[in-house]
């Protein structure tokens, strides 16, 4: 009897022991979905967790980062608050829960969780500033002043504290005191370029044109990918007559931004100066395509297309602003003209009647004619009004971007191209859906390991390993199941091996590199010989590395396990381009360019298709200061397919014009 309460006993404390293992490993594999942004997939992990064991903070705070950088800032919230239901005194709970607030324009809300993150860790300056924030646009401006005197009491080097004391001032439309608090702050902080955005608006204001280009300048040498300092730029510009540099800045602003209204109606208006006039009626299609009734750029669509030769295309517009507004003597000036050229005399004459009553009838209000002195006027971009149909476009409001400082700001949806290295191929289940469309990546080795394993779901090699749907995730723990259901009933160790490396694949689409390092060691003891396996290997612990490297755990010795796997890998699959492709990528990584250029040329070699090989050895280069070979080199990768190199070569070229005229 003793001994069966014994064995009851030591079977319970074996589940219990297995369930804790089993919802940390979930955990962590969540947390590294979270760090790769796989945000759905992170969510079924912490969905798991969070059945297992719902009295955790952590999954309900990790499920609402996810949800929070999914823009589900509701069901953020919502999680959040069950965290700090449970427990109440973790600072960063009220910081994730404000922030998701924030992004819901819940001010006041965000200012309570704020007041209680300071009551919690009082040495904590962004959260001060961020409430600060909170209060200037919850139009607090008194509280605001308070706030930000105590923060530069405290921190009397903190940059941004003097730039938020300057905007509340420019709130309270004073321009003066708003400059010398900006001025103080880009004495302390010179390379914060919305600082210098914020003090190009008050020249921009004080129509200090040529001032407001020098300042926009060093705001985008600081932000280069910022569109709205650009839109600015080429106002100041257009405003002192820099015409070719106005429209140098449209371009940009729209290679960056290819659906900015203000630029594409702005840089119609001035192609239509310059006479470019096929091009600017390109401009003004796109606008209408954007807002079908913006009757001003229907007009001046009309004066393009008669000036083009179109006349019957031009009074199909005018008619459409006459329509709307039938005393509107420029516009039927315009359409009476069209109607001459194409001898339509009689619905001139009316047009031209209509003009000449209205202009007897003065005291019903007089249109003035459009006159040069009024050339360089400006309009909002809310004002409709048909006299101001060439005039520049600005905002109603110039609005400076608060950033927040917290490690949940949020990411940028619309992706700037970054000078950052292409990932490493590896083995997967999905195809990539990234990077060079026409190239599918082969190797023999693989294609005999599909051939032998006869399985449905063939193993394949990617670079830009999509992320999983949760339709996806679903299938592929599904597919762990099916997998370790086989391996549970013990075949021979050839299969064996087969079946482990297939599941490593899988806990590695899921994210979960312990599992799928654990199956590798295990499948290597077996069979020391399979270069896949060392391959699979050495990218699951980079991977894992790179996560552990981002929470300040010490990775070099592990990086240097992976860096033998991938050598031992490329010893037994030595005309394997892709193993060199990934070495080359660690010693990179480890600062080893020397290296690193050696292997891109070895797996260039040995595929001469391989674009991110170029590209990547274009990038060494460049750290390595050898420009021209890099340029080269990124040619050849857009050349076969890897369109980004295009942009990266344009950054470059750009930052060697701003260097040689800073010289």
């Amino acid at each position: 009897m003793v001994r069966k309460i014994v064995f009851v006993l030591a079977l319970l404390c074996s589940v219990c022991v297995r369930a804790q293992y089993n919802a940390d490993r979930q955990l962590l594999s969540g947390q590294v979905a979270l760090h790769y942004e796989d945000y759905v997939l992170s969510i079924q992990y912490f969905n798991r967790v969070i059945s297992a064991k719902p009295y955790l903070y952590q999954p309900w705070q990790y499920r609402a980062v996810a949800k929070f950088y999914l823009d589900d800032f509701v069901g953020a919230e919502n999680d959040v608050n069950e965290a700090i239901r449970l427990n109440p005194y973790i600072d960063a709970l009220f910081d994730l829960r404000a922030i998701a607030r924030i992004r819901q324009e819940k001010y006041e809300d965000a200012i309570q969780d704020y007041t209680h993150a300071i009551s919690l860790n009082p040495q904590e300056r962004n959260f001060w500033f961020n409430r600060a924030i909170c209060r200037l646009n919850a139009k607090q401006f008194d509280q605001a002043q308070l706030e930000t005197d105590t923060i530069i009491q405290r921190w009397a080097n903190f940059a941004n504290a003097y730039s938020l004391k300057a905007e509340l001032f420019l709130q309270q439309k004073d321009t003066a005191e708003a400059a010398k608090w900006l001025d103080k702050s880009l004495e302390i902080d010179p390379y914060e370029g919305s600082t210098w955005t914020t003090r190009a608006y008050i020249s921009l204001s004080r129509r200090e044109w040529r001032q407001a280009d020098s300042l926009l300048s060093k705001a985008i040498h600081l932000k280069p990918t910022h569109t709205a300092n650009y839109i600015n730029r080429a106002l100041a510009r257009f405003n002192y007559n820099n015409l070719r540099g106005a429209m140098a800045d449209y371009d940009t602003a729209l290679d960056l931004d290819p659906n900015n209204f203000i630029a594409h109606y702005n840089r119609g208006l001035l192609r239509m100066q310059l006479g470019d006039d096929n091009r600017a009626i390109l401009d003004f299609d796109y606008v209408i395509k954007m807002e079908p009734q913006n009757v001003l750029a229907i007009f001046n669509r009309g004066i393009l297309h008669e000036k083009t030769g179109n006349p019957k295309a031009a009074i199909a517009d005018f008619t459409t602003v006459i329509d709307q507004f039938p005393n509107f003597w420029t516009g039927l000036a315009y359409r009476a003209q069209c109607y001459r050229h194409l001898g339509m005399n009689a619905k001139a004459e009316m047009d031209e009647f209509r003009i000449l009553k209205a202009q007897l009838n003065k005291h019903q209000g007089t249109q003035q004619r459009w006159s040069q002195s009024k050339q360089k006027e400006m309009r909002k971009r809310s004002e409709i009004d048909p006299e101001k149909y060439n005039q520049i476009v600005v905002e109603d409001e110039h609005e400076v971007e608060h950033e927040y400082k917290s490690e949940y700001r949020g990411r940028i949806q619309n992706r700037q191209v970054d000078m950052k290295f292409q990932p490493m191929f590896e083995l997967s289940y999905l195809q990539q859906t990234d990077g060079v469309k026409d190239f599918k990546p082969f190797d023999k080795e693989v294609e005999q390991f599909n051939v032998h394993a006869k399985t449905q779901e063939p193993l394949l090699i990617a670079c830009h390993v999509p992320q999983l749907n949760e339709a996806q995730s679903q299938h592929f723990f599904s597919l762990i199941e099916h997998l370790s259901n086989r391996i549970a009933a013990l075949p021979g160790k050839r299969e064996l091996t087969r079946l482990l490396l297939q599941r490593s694949v899988a806990y590695a689409a899921t994210q979960n590199f312990d599992d799928a390092i654990n199956d590798l060691n295990t499948c290597l003891s077996i069979d020391s010989t399979s270069s896949m396996a060392y391959w699979q290997r050495a990218v699951c612990q980079a991977r894992l590395n790179d996560f552990q490297l981002s929470n300040g755990i010490e990775v070099q010795l592990k990086s240097a396990g992976a860096l033998h796997d991938i050598s031992k890998a490329i010893s037994l699959s030595p005309q394997n381009a892709f193993l060199y492709y990934n070495r080359a990528n660690m010693r990179a990584a480890r600062k080893q360019y020397a290296e690193a250029i050696d292997d891109y040329t070895e797996a260039i070699r040995l595929e001469p298709s391989l674009a991110e090989a170029y590209y990547n050895r274009a990038l060494t280069y460049i750290i390595a200061n050898k420009k021209n070979e890099g340029i080269a080199d990124m040619s050849k990768a857009g050349e076969l397919g890897l369109y980004d190199a295009y942009s990266v070569i344009k950054k470059i070229r750009k930052e060697e014009q701003q260097t040689k005229k800073a010289q």
